[in-house]
């Protein structure tokens, strides 16, 4: 009844929202704002709008189809067939989990494939942002499952190892993982820490936090080079604007580096790869060929002034803290059995659930969770704000304006 009660009201309350956006800029599309309209011509106000409208209307669809999607994997019994047919199939044990999980997101991912190239080749194309083809949309999604499936499935063993097996002994496993810390942790962890602690959601928790620092390196330096190509910046007037700004802003570069963004949209960005003080630059080739070397500038200043006021150490420590009590909670829940029969599914009778219950929770959570994303946006508001206050003190502020 929680459960129903939570999902009502969320899929209501996210319509709701998303029709009343719909009608503000409605109301507003033929009028540039009084502070930009020396900026922006009415035709580009009017273009923005549309593409404002456009993409809420497809994901009030997507939302639709979310939840009925939802709906049959838990009170219809979907999820209960599902988890009976792979029992049929493999048996008890973590193969099974494992398949019930990939199984999952393989139908979520099938299902969603309609609304990427929707978008890409009718919304986007439509706005003029489209540079992506038919080769390449399918070469992405199939890197992508290839990558998710070489990360994605061992990760699972080890977690679903970990709940099934290894008891007061998670520690052994999290400090196997934590080699950063391996010469303190193998005095430190085994003789003051563990004892204190017979959980293993906690352990998990180091594990998944371990797991997500490595790929802060990981990503930029082997899975983003998959799919796309990465060139250092050319000598010239904006390689020696930045390399200045960089200087005034006391940050140390790995290097400048161009992205190919073209290939897939007209849209621009910057962003750092990698980790602590030193890290990779990397502009999309669209944001370079659209702005003049102030308005780059200014962009990373933005960017910078992230760094700077340590939004990304904050909301990394926060991403922690919530995984920690989301664990926490999935530890819990998972020793409950009305966490399974109230959503359609009833236990596996060996007592091993650890597949089912990541399912579940992975499935409902973000009914729960979306009543929370007001003080996310809150934090990403102040943060946005701080961080354009950084690059207006650092750079031009009417490049960053214009």
């Amino acid at each position: 009844m929680v459960f129903l009660i939570a999902f009502v009201a969320s899929f209501g309350l996210r319509h709701w929202l998303s029709q009343r956006q719909i009608r503000h800029v409605a109301n507003h599309r033929d009028s540039v704002p009084a502070e930009f309209a020396s900026q922006i011509t009415l035709a580009e106000h009017q273009k923005a709008a549309d593409y404002t409208i456009a993409k809420l209307r497809l994901g009030i669809l997507e939302n639709g189809v979310s939840a009925i999607i939802l709906i049959s994997f838990t009170l219809l019994g979907g999820l209960q067939l599902l988890n009976s047919a792979l029992l049929g199939l493999l048996g008890e044990g973590i193969a099974q989990q494992i398949a019930l999980l990939v199984s999952i997101v393989l139908i979520s991912g099938i299902i969603d494939i309609p609304f990427s190239w929707y978008k890409q080749f009718h919304l986007e194309e439509r706005f003029g942002f489209n540079r992506m083809n038919t080769r390449l949309f399918f070469s992405d999604m199939f890197k992508g499952i290839g990558v998710g499936g070489a990360i994605g499935v061992p990760l699972l063993w080890v977690v679903l190892s970990l709940m099934e097996k290894a008891g007061d002994l998670w520690w052994l496993w999290t400090w196997a993982v934590l080699t950063a810390f391996s010469l303190v942790m193998q005095w430190v962890f085994p003789t003051f820490i563990a004892p204190m602690f017979n959980k293993w959601w906690l352990w998990t928790w180091a594990v998944l936090t371990a797991f997500s620092l490595i790929m802060q390196w990981v990503f930029p330096t082997f899975i983003a080079p998959m799919f796309n190509k990465f060139q250092a910046l050319e000598d010239g007037a904006l390689k020696t604007q930045i390399e200045s700004l960089l200087k005034r802003c006391d940050f140390a570069s790995q290097g400048l580096f161009v992205m190919d963004g073209s290939k897939r949209s007209a849209h621009g960005n910057a962003f750092f790869a990698g980790m602590g003080k030193a890290k990779r630059i990397v502009f999309f080739d669209t944001l370079i060929e659209k702005l003049n070397p102030g308005e780059v500038e200014a962009v990373l200043a933005h960017e910078l002034g992230h760094y700077k006021c340590n939004h990304i150490r904050k909301r990394l420590l926060v991403s922690f803290a919530l995984s920690f009590v989301m664990l926490a909670l999935l530890g819990w829940l998972s020793t409950q059995a009305w966490f399974y029969t109230d959503l359609g599914v009833m236990p596996n009778p060996n007592g091993y659930n650890g597949g089912l219950a990541l399912a579940l929770f992975m499935l409902v959570s973000p009914v729960f969770s979306f009543f929370f994303t007001p003080l996310s946006s809150i934090a990403s508001r102040k943060h946005e704000y701080e961080a354009d206050g950084f690059a207006a003190e650092k750079s031009s502020a009417s490049d960053l304006i214009s």
